[in-house]
């Protein structure tokens, strides 16, 4: 049975494949902070985990000691959603963002890749980027430079390690998950925030992990290096005149 590790496991996007996933058949190794909700998803699903947090350099090596020898994919599921005007943002704030979004993502493989290697087909890397890394959004600029960096990283690792291991990442627009939770608090800011896309709805977790699934799988076996857009047509296309 193939395993895959997901760091993030617990947040929407983590917990959605995760599920889906293990619907699917592989086993899975869960990676969180936190602990309560890491156990019960654990369980729920049969899974093994390891309980920290990616701020720790000294999660990742962990990671791969639990997740054992030979793993098939990684899902870094993890992210922020930071939002503040440039003159409100602190070199803390800037230094947050970049080590949870792209330095974590590049830690998770960098530990993980030797047990990417021993898996006997071509396994797979996946990352999530954002929208705002594609187009330019007021108050989103320490979370755009920070998903920018992963984009980056998308590319100089799927050219790095082919053929052996293929590297995608998925680029959402706003997706209701609970990290959205306050900017989704009000009715009327859904619906316009959901006009703004084409398909006239936000995304779900459901919608992110379908496409991180079958990344995931052999059945995209001949996709890597790509940044593909989950977005309801946000990046792309403009319905209104």
């Amino acid at each position: 049975m193939q395993k895959i590790v997901i760091l993030g496991a617990t947040g929407g996007m983590g917990s959605a494949a995760a599920r889906l996933l293990t619907a699917k058949g592989y086993a899975l190794h869960l990676a969180g902070r936190d602990e309560i909700m890491l156990k019960a998803l654990a369980s729920e699903l049969g899974a093994s985990m390891t309980l920290g947090d990616v701020t720790d350099p000294a999660l990742f090596e962990r990671v791969a000691v639990d997740a054992g020898d030979t793993v098939s994919g990684l899902l870094y599921a993890v992210g922020t959603l930071n939002l503040k005007r440039i003159n409100r943002l602190s070199v803390e704030d800037f230094h947050k963002d970049y080590q949870i979004n792209a330095i974590g993502a590049a830690l998770a493989v960098q530990s993980l890749l030797p047990a990417l290697k021993n898996n006997p087909s071509p396994s797979s890397v996946v990352f999530f980027t954002s929208v705002a890394a594609e187009q330019g959004f007021a108050s989103h600029a320490s979370m755009s430079m920070a998903k920018g960096a992963v984009r980056g990283l998308t590319l100089a690792l799927a050219a790095e390690l082919a053929p052996k291991i293929r590297v995608n990442a998925i680029s959402p627009s706003l997706t209701a998950t609970p990290m959205a939770e306050s900017l989704l608090s009000n009715e009327k800011m859904v619906e316009a925030i959901s006009k703004l896309h084409a398909l006239e709805r936000l995304g779900t977790a459901e919608d992110m992990a379908a496409l991180a699934a079958f990344l995931l799988s052999d059945e995209s076996g001949w996709i890597t290096g790509q940044i593909i857009g989950v977005d309801g047509g946000r990046s792309t296309l403009r319905t209104k005149s």
